[in-house]
């Protein structure tokens, strides 16, 4: 994570848990001329509303005004984090235990770098993963410090009811 992340991390953890709602990420990315910081929020309660967003990225924007801790323009974007939601923190670990998720590592792990399944298990090292291979089952195991992405996947081979 960095510096600037983490400083804004900061500034909007009290203004989330004022109005009630989960800070699940944020990221200061640079595409192509521009600059981005985007702040992920959820509400554990309901689904999240556009005017939830709205009303963070107003308080957001008032404090960063005035605390000015990021050099370069930038575009401000509060939103939800979507069906395929970061897992950052023990309990999104914790949540998505049985759910659906999609993992990207550093290298290759078993001859793969992407992986689909179900999320079986987790510690402090690494998580366990059941994928489907043709018509088998098989559990992995990846090391945390192996894996660039991991979320919350939707699974397109369940049919619904």
């Amino acid at each position: 994570m960095s510096k600037i992340t983490e400083q804004i991390e900061q500034i909007a953890q009290p203004i989330t848990s004022e109005l009630g709602l989960e800070l699940v990420d944020v990221e200061f990315l640079k595409e192509g001329r521009d600059w981005f910081l985007r702040v992920f929020v959820d509400n554990p309660e309901a689904p999240i509303d556009i005017e939830q967003c709205a009303l963070v990225s107003e308080k957001l924007s008032g404090i960063l005004d005035e605390l000015d801790p990021i050099e370069q323009n930038y575009f401000l974007e509060v939103s939800s984090p979507g069906a395929e939601r970061p897992l950052k923190k023990e309990k999104d670990f914790e949540k998505a235990i049985g759910k659906f998720i999609y993992i990207k590592t550093y290298e290759p792990v078993e001859d793969a770098k992407e992986f689909e399944g179900y999320l079986k298990s987790f510690d402090d090292e690494q998580v366990e993963i059941e994928i489907k291979i043709k018509t088998r089952r098989k559990i992995i195991s990846i090391a945390k410090n192996k894996i660039a992405v991991i979320r919350l996947a939707i699974d397109f081979s369940v049919k619904p009811d």
